[in-house]
């Protein structure tokens, strides 16, 4: 009888851990993509001549979450959108493609609100820094490619209105 007992405790002890654990369902936690939010209209202008070489709806990022957060997690962009960085005072400034899944033109504008510097066609996830050259109180992300397009050049020039 004791030997039952013994077979039987230990049988439960050996089984409780599995017995315990019950399969569960893993519970999928959804999140909505992150989408574009107009919050102005932007204006890129050819140095000299004046001429519109393209107009954007704009998100501006001017809080510190909003700078640091950018355009990460965003799965896609239209052409005729971007996002306009607005920093407190002119510096110098870099920034990187970390968590960022579209490719990106990124542009330098010092506080005259004239371009300053250009980085084309930023890769995705890349965490190497991509620097200003020269201080800059702006930046706009645009679609990679559209710098080119657009035949930019330091010098030219850009206005902005919030909505």
């Amino acid at each position: 009888m004791k030997r039952v007992c013994f077979f039987a405790l230990l049988l439960a002890w050996v089984l409780a851990p599995a017995l315990a654990c019950k399969d569960t369902a893993t519970k999928v936690v959804k999140t909505a993509p992150i989408t574009f939010k107009k919050e102005g209209e932007l204006s890129v202008f050819r140095k000299g001549t004046d001429s519109l070489l393209a107009r954007l709806d704009i998100e501006i990022a001017d809080t510190d979450y909003e700078t640091q957060t950018g355009l990460m997690y965003r799965n896609t962009m239209e052409k005729g959108q971007g996002m306009l960085f607005v920093f407190p005072e002119e510096a110098m400034h870099s920034f990187y493609m970390k968590n960022t899944k579209i490719p990106l033109d990124l542009i330098f504008i010092r506080a005259d609100k004239k371009v300053g510097s250009i980085t084309e066609n930023a890769q995705p996830l890349d965490e190497k820094g991509l620097s200003s050259v020269v201080p800059v109180q702006y930046v706009l992300e645009v679609n990679a490619g559209l710098a080119a397009q657009w035949g930019l050049q330091p010098g030219d020039s850009i206005a902005y209105r919030k909505d």
